[in-house]
């Protein structure tokens, strides 16, 4: 049995936002303030150096709450947000911004931390799961989708890989080592945004990660930029992508 506790809630233009922890680990949850009877849930995890709460995470939940009355959950990676920060995490990350202070590749040590991390988390979102299809008002009956770009999807590639209950995912933004594995065994619908300009990430590599699923519904969303300036609006296509394949709850406002 998992250790949910609810710590705090708060109301703002129509979305209720609770924090909670599962086993210890700090989360958030953010559903509609009404209508949100079992509707479907998606699970996000966040990128490398940022939380649960970081404006990517709470942007993305807005448009799924708002747009189609779902539920969204993240938590907090290990040694991110409100976690502890081990002697490992502090080393690997000596490690990449010295690195980057040098100009060499990051890949080597992005791939080598975040594998690490996703040994870790992914036990811990599969509990999260658990927990929260234990909420009367979210069940066991309703669809659940998966949404991580970077680290986000160092966690969720490996997560999904192993967890039957996810129907679709957004993945992007990471190198196909170790993950390509984990893809291969992946057969839900995917969404994948890859940076033609990535400084980190090559196009070939890239291309081989988005490769590698086993979907038969997969679909590459290539746009010009750096490795930050995915556009905004692919947050709009990933909402339509889920309201595709989850559904969209009976009270939504679209």
């Amino acid at each position: 049995m998992n250790a949910f506790l609810l710590t705090a809630e708060s109301t703002t233009d129509g979305i209720v936002e609770r924090d909670f922890t599962v086993n210890g680990v700090p989360g958030v949850l953010w559903s509609p303030e009404s209508g949100a009877d079992h509707a479907p849930l998606v699970l996000q995890a966040h990128g490398g150096g940022n939380h649960k709460k970081h404006p990517a995470m709470s942007g993305r939940a807005a448009h799924l709450v708002r747009d189609c009355g779902y539920h969204v959950a993240v938590l907090d990676a290990p040694g991110h947000g409100d976690r502890p920060r081990t002697e490992h995490d502090e080393r690997e990350t000596a490690a990449l911004f010295a690195a980057r202070a040098a100009g060499e590749p990051e890949g080597p040590i992005v791939v080598r931390y975040n594998d690490h991390l996703a040994k870790l988390a992914v036990p811990e979102y599969r509990a999260l799961l658990d927990a929260l299809q234990q909420l009367p008002e979210i069940g066991t009956d309703g669809p659940v989708g998966f949404w991580g770009i970077n680290m986000g999807t160092a966690i969720g590639v490996p997560f999904v890989a192993a967890e039957p209950r996810i129907t679709a995912a957004v993945f992007g933004q990471h190198w196909p080592h170790v993950l390509a594995e984990y893809a291969k065994r992946i057969t839900v619908p995917v969404e994948f945004d890859l940076q033609w300009d990535d400084e980190h990430i090559s196009r070939e590599e890239g291309l081989a990660l988005f490769e590698a699923f086993a979907s038969a519904e997969k679909s590459l969303h290539v746009n010009s930029g750096k490795h930050k300036e995915l556009p905004r609006f692919e947050v709009e296509s990933a909402v339509r992508f889920f309201a595709r394949h989850l559904g969209r709850a009976v009270n939504a406002s679209a």
